[in-house]
């Protein structure tokens, strides 16, 4: 009649057991086990806590007697991961009669079999592979596109997205077995740069010592091609330097819409005095009489834009115009980058050097890009290397579209036209439809100037820079005809 005196049931005791255990009650499931070890609530803890489990279902079977006081329930369970849904599990409830009540005889495999023993259940994160960084049309980036600084300092912002996860089984004195695996996700993202154009521009730089070509598309702002070989850790999208006549543009913009016609006959001498101030001259002192202001651009004469600049326009409205072109504002790439300063003067000679790109004036590779950019489409555009959502995430909101005036934009094409047609850069082996300025940019101290082209052909703009290269002439054009032709 012992038996009698047993408080409640098997079948009782495991049904409160699973109900509480479904409710995370693990207060009250320890109440329900004999003797149960003095770290019961820790064990059911971490093991929710370390696999990240969102719940449990359990689905109790028929319960078995096994001898005298004793049964158990064989269960199945299903404990849905937050890595990775659902994941089942088979395991038995045993019950025996200790100080005269059902009691469950909990192990550590109650909660999972695999717990036998020492065993451990673990949850580890894979490493994601280092972000990698492909062309628009999601190509490999060549290793020698001399793009890599710039692609390397955007891989960090695009790791931290991707970590795969792995469920493991560690059991003393076995191999550690693997149950669930999800691989993280290939982390690749697009940039703007074309496959074919950074190949050629990077093509086109080999052998050229300290250079850089930015091609953008006018269109949309896009950077096709950032191939740099700058020395000295500088860069084409964050360093300024002077822009000799290529600024020309620039000044051509203002003296256009102050009313001077690109028909209009200007002097070129070879030398012009700036009355009561100081004198400039022509490369070579060459004199050309008179020339059209179309013409006297496409010769890059100095004398011509000084006398012009200091007699129709204030250093106002040349830093306004250049403002209006993109100087004077940060650039939202997604690796960064600036245009260009032109600073205030009431200097009368410092403002005659900066009208032709000497003087205070400077500017980075990419804003001269962006420069010919606006002239082609007509708008002002922010160059990015990303996308527009990824550019807004890393570098900000970029600056907003600028229309540039039609008619000054106008008379701007047919300048740089021109300049190929028969100016500077004419018999140098352009392809067929090519517009540009060239630029040579003098840096005193006995140092070579400076070798500037910028230009644009269809829905493709470019600035070619040749640090201490030479004349625009002799160093850029070449290295442009090179890139165009290589298309």
């Amino acid at each position: 009649m012992a038996s009698n005196r047993v408080k409640g049931s098997a079948s009782q005791t495991a049904a409160a057991y699973f109900d509480a255990w479904r409710k995370g009650d693990v207060p009250r499931m320890a109440r329900l086990v004999y003797q149960p070890p003095p770290d019961f609530a820790v064990q059911h803890h971490r093991l929710t806590e370390d696999l990240h489990v969102e719940s449990v279902k359990l689905t109790p079977g028929q319960l078995k007697s096994t001898g005298e006081g004793a049964a158990e329930v064989p269960f199945a369970g299903v404990r849905q991961l937050a890595e990775f849904g659902a994941w089942p599990f088979d395991s038995t409830l045993r019950l025996g009669v200790r100080d005269r009540a059902w009691k469950v005889l909990w192990a550590p495999e109650t909660l999972h079999p695999l717990l036998k023993d020492g065993g451990t259940l673990e949850l580890d994160e894979i490493d994601a592979a280092a972000a990698e960084l492909v062309t628009s049309e999601g190509d490999r980036i060549p290793n020698d596109s001399y793009a890599d600084s710039y692609l390397n300092q955007l891989k960090p912002e695009f790791t931290q997205a991707g970590h795969g996860w792995e469920l493991v089984s560690k059991i003393p004195g076995q191999p550690v077995r693997q149950l669930m695996t999800r691989q993280p996700e290939a982390n690749v993202e697009r940039t703007t740069l074309s496959r074919s154009v950074q190949a050629a521009a990077a093509r086109a730089l080999d052998g050229v010592d300290d250079s850089t070509i930015i091609a953008i598309r006018p269109s949309t702002g896009e950077i096709l091609a950032l191939a740099d070989r700058l020395k000295d850790n500088y860069s084409a999208v964050r360093d300024v330097f002077p822009p000799g006549s290529v600024f020309k543009t620039i000044t051509a913009a203002a003296l256009l819409a102050n009313g001077l016609d690109p028909a209009a006959q200007v002097q070129c001498p070879g030398t012009y005095t700036i009355p009561f101030h100081s004198s400039f001259d022509n490369d070579g002192k060459v004199d050309r009489g008179l020339v059209s202001f179309t013409d006297a651009y496409a010769y890059s004469c100095n004398t011509t834009f000084v006398e012009q600049a200091t007699t129709r326009l204030t250093a106002d409205q040349l830093r306004e115009t250049a403002d209006e072109w993109g100087f004077g504002r940060p650039i939202a790439t997604g690796i960064g980058g600036t245009c260009g300063t032109v600073p205030d003067t009431d200097d009368q000679d410092m403002f005659a050097a900066d009208v032709i790109g000497q003087g205070q004036v400077v500017a980075t590779p990419l804003c001269m890009a962006a420069l010919a950019a606006a002239v082609q489409s007509g708008t002002w555009r922010s160059p990015r290397l990303l996308s527009e959502p990824q550019v807004r995430r890393i570098d900000g909101t970029p600056h907003k579209d600028v229309p540039m005036d039609g008619q000054v934009v106008a008379a701007l094409r047919g300048m740089m036209a021109a300049v190929v047609e028969h100016g500077t850069a004419s018999d140098m082996g352009l392809p067929e439809g090519v517009a540009g300025k060239t630029g040579t940019a003098e840096v005193g101290d006995g140092d070579e100037s400076h070798g500037w082209f910028i230009g644009y052909r269809d829905d493709l703009a470019f600035c070619v820079f040749v640090r201490h290269g030479g004349s625009g002439r002799q160093a850029a054009v070449p290295v442009a005809a090179r890139f165009l032709n290589g298309l």
